[in-house]
C-alpha cells in the first residue's frame, strides 16, 4: 500500500481480553470501515468480530457466528456489520457470486476473516488485523491502520500509550 501505515501491537491474555479490545474498536468506528482479519485456525478471529459487533451495538439477540458456510452474515447495528469468511473461497468467481463487491461498495463495517484469500487489490482494507497465537490463551494482535482515522483509532485503543506503536512509511 502506498499510504502511511500506523501499527499497534497488543498482547491479550484470553478470549475476554480479545473481545474487549475489539469491542473498544467497534465503539470508536463511526463510518464505513473495512477490516481484514488474518490468523491461524483458532487464533480468535471470530471472537474479535464478536467484540467488534458488541462495540457497534449489534442487538443482544443477534448471535455472531463465523459465516464459514454462508460466506456472509449481516447484522443490524449503529453502522451495519457485514461479517465475511473467505476460508472456503477458492476463486474470484466465488467472491463475485457471494456479492463481496456490492458489500464493499456499500456502507457499513466489513470484517473479513481469511482476507488474504481475496488479495489487497480486491479487498483494500482500512484496518488489517493479524492475530498470532502465542500459547493456549495469549494472542499477539497487530493492527495496521491505513487512512485518515488512524491516529484517532490508535489513541482510542491505547490512550495511555502502553502498547508497541509504530509509524511506517
Amino acid at each position: 500500500m502506498d499510504r502511511p501505515v500506523h501499527r499497534i501491537e497488543v498482547i491479550t491474555n484470553g478470549p475476554d481480553e480479545t473481545f474487549a479490545l475489539a469491542k473498544r474498536l467497534g465503539q470508536l468506528i463511526d463510518s464505513k470501515t473495512t477490516i481484514a482479519l488474518s490468523g491461524d485456525l483458532g487464533a480468535g478471529k471470530t471472537v474479535f468480530v464478536q467484540g467488534l459487533a458488541d462495540g457497534l451495538d449489534v442487538p443482544e439477540g443477534c448471535y455472531v457466528t463465523s459465516p464459514t458456510y454462508t460466506i456472509v452474515n449481516e447484522y443490524p447495528a449503529r453502522i451495519p456489520l457485514f461479517h465475511i469468511d473467505l476460508y472456503r473461497i477458492s476463486s474470484s468467481d466465488e467472491l463475485e457470486s457471494a456479492g463481496i463487491h456490492e458489500i464493499l461498495d456499500g456502507k457499513g463495517v466489513i470484517a473479513v476473516e481469511w482476507a488474504e484469500r481475496a488479495g489487497t487489490d480486491v479487498l483494500p482494507a482500512d484496518i488489517a488485523v493479524s492475530i498470532t497465537i502465542m500459547d493456549d490463551t495469549r494472542r499477539n494482535i497487530a493492527f495496521f491502520f491505513y487512512g485518515p482515522q488512524a491516529q484517532y483509532l490508535i489513541q482510542g485503543l491505547d490512550p495511555d500509550n502502553k502498547n508497541d506503536i509504530h509509524m511506517e512509511q
